[in-house]
This record gives C-alpha cells, sequence and structure tokens, in this order.
C-alpha cells in the first residue's frame, strides 16, 4: 500500500465506449484501480424488465466479454483491480459469467460480490401508506398500486462492503446498486484503513468517486468552453491521485485529449447535486461548499477543503416502474416553410390518430407532444416533426406508429421517410428514504463470505457548520452595462428525479457579486417557466458554495416526470445550464470595458 493510490475510471453509463478501459492500460504507466460506473435509475427499471420478461439476466451483459475479458490478463499481470457496479439488479450471476469467461482463457481471477440491495421482491412490505417520494412528497404507494409493473427497488448502499471484499483478496469486485462514488471510496477505506468515522476522509474519497463516476465529464466532456477542449475522439479518462490524507488531485495520462481545468472540474463537482452543504451518500454526509481548486500545472487540478458531516441511518432507495405505453415518430419534411408544415402535420397527425382511437373504442391519448426541429430561416430547409403520444394501453399508443407513415402521401408536400419509429414502455421513477436497518448485504469472494463493517446508526460530525451566506450585492453595477452570464461564468446542469441543477460558476471570484444580484432564485423560475413550462415560474432553491465562487440552483417541478417519464427532448437536463448562459448580468463600467471584444473572460 503506497503513499497514493491511483484510480482510474473507464466508464461513465450503461454502454459507454469501451475505449476507457483500452486507453488507461495503453497510456497510463501507473494505475492501481479502475473502476466502471454502468448504473443509473433508468438502468435499473431496464435490467428488471429484462428480467422479467427473459430478454436479460439483470445486469450489464456486455461488462464480462466486452470490458473485461479482452483485458483479463493484462489487468492481473500488472495487479491493476477492478470495481464495478455492473452487477445490477444480479451480481452474482454477473460474476458467475466472469468467472467462467476467465476458466475458457485459462486465468484464475478472484471474484467478490456485493449483493442484498436488490429489494424488488420486497416492495409490498418495504412501501407502506407512510412512504413519502423524497423528491415531492407525494405517495409512493399510491404510484405502485398505479402501475403496470414494479421493475426494480434497490438501495443505494456504500462502500465499507467493497473494502471487505478487496481486503479478502478479490481482483474484481462486482456490486449492485452501490452508489457511485463507492466504487472509488472502497478502495481508499481498504488501502488506508480509513474507519466508518473518519468523516472527512470518507468525504475526501467520495469526492473522488463523485469526480470519477461520469469518467470523460471531469476531463473536457460536456464542459461550457467547449472550443478549448481538444480531441474529444481521444479524450483522456480521468485518473484519480488519492493520499491517505484526504489529498486529491485529478489529472489523466499524457498523450490523450481532452482538459483537466478549474473549470472542467468544477463544472462536475456541482454536477447533480442539490445542497452542496449536505451531499449524502450511504457512508458520510459530504459538505462541498468550501472545496477549493488549485491547478498545479498542465491538466492537474489539487482539490482541498471538503468535510465530512456525519452519516445518515438511511438509504436512498428508488423505485422503478411501468405506467402505460409512449409511441415516438420522427418524420422530416423539406423544402419551403418546412417548419410550418411541420408543426401542421403534427397536429393533424395527432388529430387523425385521435379519432382512430375513439373509432377503436380505445381511451384517449394520456398525452402528447409535437416538437419541430430546425425549418427556420428563408429559402428551403429541413424541419423534424417529434411526436410523442402516451397511451393506458399497448394497442393504443401503437396506433401512433401505424398512422404516421401515411403523412407521406396524405398530408405535407416535401414529407419524407419516417426517420425513426419506436414503442416502449413508459417508466417512472420515485425515491424514498429506507432505513439502513431493513437492509440486509453480504459480500463474498469466489463463494466464501466475507465479514465487513456495517453502520447504520446515524451520527453527527461538525454540527457547528451553517449554510455560508450569499455574495453581497456590488454597489456600482450599471444596468446599462451588461454581459451574457457566459463572459462570467461556466455553467452545467443535470437532472435529478422531477427536478434539475445548474450550477453556475464564476469564472473569477470577483465576478460572483455581479451574478448573484441578478440571478435571484425568482429570476431564474421565470427564465425556465417561460422556457419550459408555459410561462408558469418554476420553484427554485438557491445554495452557494463560495470555496468555488459558485451559486447552485435548484429548479423543481421541471422534469415532465423524470428522466423516462419525460417527453421532452432533453429528459436528462442536460442542456439546461445552455439555457441560462445568454442571460444579461449588469456590471461596472470598468469589468465592462475589460470584457468588451473577448470571448470570455
Amino acid at each position: 500500500m503506497g503513499d497514493i493510490v491511483r484510480i482510474g475510471a473507464a466508464t461513465a453509463f450503461f454502454n459507454d465506449s469501451r475505449m476507457g478501459i483500452a486507453q488507461l492500460l495503453a497510456k497510463a504507466p501507473v494505475l492501481d484501480y479502475i473502476i466502471f460506473d454502468f448504473l443509473a435509475e433508468s438502468v435499473m427499471g431496464g435490467l428488471g424488465r429484462g428480467m422479467t420478461n427473459g430478454t436479460g439476466q439483470g445486469f450489464a451483459a456486455d461488462f464480462v466479454d466486452g470490458y473485461i475479458l479482452p483485458h483479463l490478463q493484462t489487468l492481473l499481470d500488472r495487479r491493476i483491480r477492478i470495481v464495478a457496479n455492473a452487477g445490477g439488479l444480479n451480481p452474482s450471476a454477473c460474476a458467475a459469467a466472469l468467472r467462467r469467461g476467465a476458466a475458457a482463457a485459462g486465468l484464475n481471477v478472484r471474484v467478490g460480490v456485493v449483493e442484498g440491495d436488490n429489494l424488488t421482491a420486497e416492495s409490498s412490505v418495504l412501501i407502506g401508506p407512510n412512504t413519502r417520494d423524497m423528491f415531492d412528497g407525494s405517495s409512493v404507494l399510491e404510484k405502485v398500486e398505479g402501475a403496470d409493473h414494479v421493475n426494480s427497488l434497490v438501495a443505494y448502499t456504500g462502500a465499507f462492503p467493497i473494502a471487505a471484499a478487496l481486503t479478502a483478496g478479490a481482483d474484481i469486485v462486482i456490486t449492485g446498486r452501490a452508489v457511485d462514488s463507492a466504487m472509488a471510496l472502497g478502495p481508499l477505506i481498504h488501502e488506508f484503513g480509513w474507519g466508518a468515522d473518519d468523516f472527512d476522509l470518507l468525504a475526501a474519497g467520495t469526492l473522488a468517486g463523485h469526480l470519477l463516476e461520469c469518467s470523460a465529464q471531469v476531463t473536457g466532456g460536456t464542459f461550457t468552453d467547449w472550443r478549448d477542449v481538444p480531441d474529444w475522439a481521444g479524450i483522456g479518462m480521468p485518473i484519480g491521485e488519492c493520499r491517505a490524507d484526504g489529498g486529491l488531485v485529478i489529472t489523466k495520462a499524457e498523450g490523450t485529449g481532452g482538459l483537466v481545468s478549474v473549470g472542467t472540474v468544477s463544472e462536475q463537482l456541482l454536477y447533480e447535486v442539490s445542497d452542496p452543504g449536505r451531499y449524502i451518500v450511504a457512508d458520510v454526509v459530504c459538505d462541498f461548499t468550501n472545496v477549493r481548486l488549485t491547478q498545479m500545472g498542465p491538466d492537474r487540478v489539487q482539490l482541498t477543503g471538503v468535510r465530512g458531516r456525519g452519516r445518515t441511518a438511511t438509504y436512498k432507495a428508488s423505485l422503478t416502474y411501468d405506467a402505460g405505453w409512449r409511441a415516438t415518430a420522427l418524420v422530416p419534411i423539406i423544402g419551403l416553410e418546412s417548419g410550418a408544415k411541420a408543426r401542421r402535420l403534427g397536429e393533424e397527425m395527432l388529430a387523425r390518430t385521435s379519432a382512430v382511437l375513439r373509432q377503436s373504442q380505445l381511451p384517449p391519448f394520456t398525452q402528447t407532444r409535437c416538437d419541430i426541429i430546425g425549418g427556420e430561416g428563408a429559402g428551403p430547409t429541413t424541419a423534424i416533426c417529434r411526436l410523442v403520444a402516451d397511451h393506458p394501453n399497448q394497442a393504443g399508443a401503437q396506433l401512433l406508429i401505424l398512422e404516421q407513415s401515411s403523412g407521406i402521401s396524405h398530408m405535407s408536400v416535401g414529407t419524407s421517410l419516417t426517420l425513426a419509429a419506436s414503442l416502449r414502455p413508459v417508466q417512472r421513477i420515485a425515491g424514498f428514504l429506507l432505513p439502513k436497518s431493513a437492509v440486509s448485504l453480504s459480500v463474498t469472494v469466489n463463494g466464501a463470505p466475507v465479514p465487513f463493517v456495517s453502520s447504520t446508526d446515524a451520527k453527527t460530525q461538525n454540527v457547528d457548520a451553517v449554510a455560508p451566506a450569499m455574495p453581497a450585492s456590488p454597489d456600482d453595477a450599471d444596468p446599462r452595462q451588461t454581459v451574457p452570464l457566459i463572459r462570467l461564468a461556466w455553467a452545467r446542469s443535470g437532472d435529478k428525479g422531477n427536478l434539475f441543477n445548474v450550477a453556475v460558476i464564476a469564472r473569477n471570484a470577483d465576478y460572483l457579486p455581479y451574478i448573484a444580484a441578478v440571478l435571484t432564485p425568482k429570476r431564474v423560475g421565470e427564465h425556465y417557466g417561460r422556457l419550459l413550462s408555459g410561462g408558469r415560474t418554476l420553484p427554485v432553491d438557491l445554495y452557494s458554495a463560495p470555496g468555488l465562487s459558485a451559486l447552485n440552483f435548484v429548479v423543481g417541478d421541471s422534469m415532465d416526470g423524470g428522466v423516462l417519464a419525460s417527453t421532452t427532448l432533453d429528459p436528462v437536463a442536460k442542456g439546461m445550464a445552455q439555457l441560462l448562459l445568454d442571460f444579461p448580468v449588469p456590471v461596472s463600467r470598468a469589468l465592462h470595458m475589460q470584457l468588451e471584444g473577448s470571448r470570455f473572460a
């Protein structure tokens, strides 16, 4: 166990690029671990549905053959260990498949398994009349009773079982729905001997995992200043250099694309975060508000100042269930006034299909949507009519798929062949808190049981912490001297349930007071209300992270029911920050002159 543990991150989601592990092995001369994050709420539901209908085994099927077996000999030779939540709803089956593949290749591998977080079979017992959705307070039981089918119920478990498997000699640890950051925290607990009450250290390890879990999103992927990021095709996978005292540097291998800067790391730090002073995971409550970033050299950023505030006695639980069916079609229209033609085609097609539903004595659509993409400007253009219709049953939704093809001959001139048409169940998500005592985890290595630490009690530390104050208003802002927000800040957004967050990070700490003066919760709620909800002001909570010179806005009731229920073009809220970056910000005359003519500050 050395002074520095180097952890590379190879994937950010289910079916992510297989380039990550190959690049890390080829370009990073020293690595101790490679972690894989495959899971999200939407993925768990799909895995559950696959187990039910016989099309899947409940785990990331390509993890074994696509990601690990082609590199297993190298991993074993270099003693690089793997931690992955590829087990999904069935970690034991995933581990068995890996052991079979390794044996067929003549390799001996010790596989650790952490399981017990899959609570789907116990949903009727665990969800009662008092179970409330953690995002909107609604009854989870009512959602279950109205569902067509429950796909999954999982608890977001912690890192100590992972550490136990590593201590028992596992070369590869496969988990179910452990929290994403636990993929990195588990190895650090094992390597450095951190205890269950070492909250500042656990918070530091969680910060490392949080930054690494989305792979290239911290090395320039989805960065505001996208022109500054070289070589997207060969973007470098992130590497966390972690120390026993909680020290952390984020970097990437030399000779790879991408960028590691204060901006790229700051954006990822607040990605999908609500209150940065209470970022809650299974093992620790993290306080990110005073984290500070320092550029230590090209593609090297140091992070300090994270604190741990204790732990809760609950796990987050996530329920996915099917409720109805959705039909979607993309129809291209080419020529003069293509946007207007596409709009009319959409309206007429929904009217026709609704009439067919009535004739077929089927209930009406529960919701419909028509988006027109492109088709603006003079002269011939191309527009895409995107049609979405939800129906209580499959046959009703299927009618849109059948009828939309008639547009090519029945409706607008310039209509061409449908680009895509799909039919799928509508999956919805509910999150709630579950006592840790209700979840019974187990750890094995090659089938042999392994003991592990289990801290189910709540505990607090540094309780004197108070929410940081908002920046003082500047006294020299001139309403006649405005610049777009992008001149002053980076921004990133992400979804969580039926809300999204927008982190606004000042490029220079001196800019933050001007930003805070104009971006009030009311104005931000009005802004997104105009864009997303027909003028209805959306509820917004605002948090300050002074160490990052950042404001974090959490926009509620904004995601049309969540990632797989939403009918919008951006169900994961990746573009929500982009919709704020042209917001006019009054600044001082001197700052306006300084920024004038520059793309960014």
